[in-house]
């Protein structure tokens, strides 16, 4: 008998500890399920826009296991007695913080059959997290507020592009909507409530298809791997951007093609080719802009070939850009040099990411060595 009783009891005790494995399993399930947050990032002046990202916000929070976060896009220029506004209160998204959200809804008034300039220098910001490929497979999906909703759907697309460069999973509203790409509010008549009830409701709508999307694409997100190119690869990242470095030009003076002081490198590349000067002369004079743009990557790409030198013949070396300065032989009065330099800008951080990402000075020159139209000066970091 007392062996049956000591049976009985250790069979309780391990009955007990499975349910309660299973238990804590099922908590741990349930906890991460709820971790599933959402960005709600809108622009807005007259709270219209605000109004819908409240109510994608909403629709979003009636998906159980999601979360909406409500942030505004920085403003190119500040708005008057904003302090008075009910969207005072809502923080300001840095470019980082779309990498950290399990989906993002985008918001923004409609501009001329575009999104805002606010938004739209926004996302200009985002090339970095671009070449890191942070957002493929991220949901997506757009609303927006119009005026008389001339070029509404356009405006709507202007978003898509951009998303479709950066590999996102585009939601759109399809037949619940009343554009099948996004829910845009018109302006109604004097004294009317904008949004509608309507459009509110809709977008409410817009929202909870977005939340289910993400909670869809949530098992595949845990369960695959990082789909980022190795952080180290640059030559394969060369590969991929289709670059082929040239061979570092050899000084034509007592000089060095560059200079090492601790860590830091020092250059300065004129746009010479195969020994010859690319597209030579006064830009707007004798070279083109697009002529002056391939003379700029040129001076880029002979800054990286001495930059490999530099460090060995091994680009992962290179901790970060910290600047360059461009000069450009240009007439009195020229005034898109920062255009051209883009160029140069953009290139450095399609091929090395956020390391790449520098401060930088355009200067217009009178004349430049060996009639280049570009000459840069570049400062680099290695490890």
């Amino acid at each position: 008998m007392h062996l049956f009783h000591l049976i009985s009891k250790s069979a309780v005790t391990t009955c007990l500890i499975v349910l309660t494995l299973f238990s804590l399993r099922a908590q741990a399930r349930q906890n991460k399920e709820i971790n599933r947050r959402i960005l709600v990032l809108f622009n807005t002046e007259q709270g219209g826009t605000y109004k819908l990202a409240l109510a994608i916000a909403s629709g979003i929070e009636k998906m159980e296991g999601t979360k909406a976060v409500l942030k505004q896009v920085p403003r190119i220029k500040p708005l008057q007695n904003e302090k008075n506004m009910a969207f005072s209160g809502i923080p300001y998204a840095s470019i980082e913080d779309l990498t950290a959200y399990d989906g993002i809804a985008f918001g923004s008034p409609v501009h001329f059959g575009n999104m805002s300039a606010d938004m739209r220098s926004f996302l200009d910001q985002s090339v970095a997290i671009w070449t890191a490929r942070k957002l493929e497979g991220i949901p997506a999906t757009v609303f927006m507020s119009a005026g008389s909703g001339a070029g509404r759907e356009a405006a709507v697309l202007s978003f898509w592009n951009t998303l479709a460069l950066h590999g996102m999973i585009i939601v759109p509203t399809g037949i619940m909507g009343n554009t099948p790409f996004g829910v845009v509010s018109i302006a109604g008549a004097a004294g009317a409530q904008r949004p509608s009830p309507g459009e509110l409701h809709l977008a409410q709508l817009q929202g909870y298809a977005l939340a289910r999307v993400v909670k869809g694409c949530a098992p595949l997100h845990d369960a695959s791997p990082s789909v980022q190119p190795a952080k180290n690869d640059i030559e394969t990242r060369l590969k991929d951007l289709g670059i082929t470095l040239p061979e570092a030009p050899a000084p034509v003076g007592s000089y060095k093609t560059y200079k090492r002081t601790g860590n830091l490198i020092l250059i300065n590349q004129i746009a010479l080719k195969a020994g010859h000067i690319e597209h030579p002369g006064m830009i707007d004079k004798e070279v083109t802009t697009e002529q002056a743009r391939q003379a700029t990557r040129q001076t880029l790409l002979n800054i990286l070939a001495v930059l490999k030198d530099a460090a060995g013949g091994d680009l992962n070396k290179v901790k970060q850009a910290v600047q360059l300065t461009g000069y450009f032989y240009t007439p009195a009065g020229y005034s898109q040099h920062a255009a051209l330099m883009n160029e140069a800008s953009d290139l450095l951080v399609a091929i090395f990411g956020e390391k790449g990402l520098h401060t930088r000075a355009t200067v217009g020159a009178s004349s430049l060595p060996m009639n280049s139209a570009v000459e840069i000066q570049a400062i680099f970091e290695l490890e």
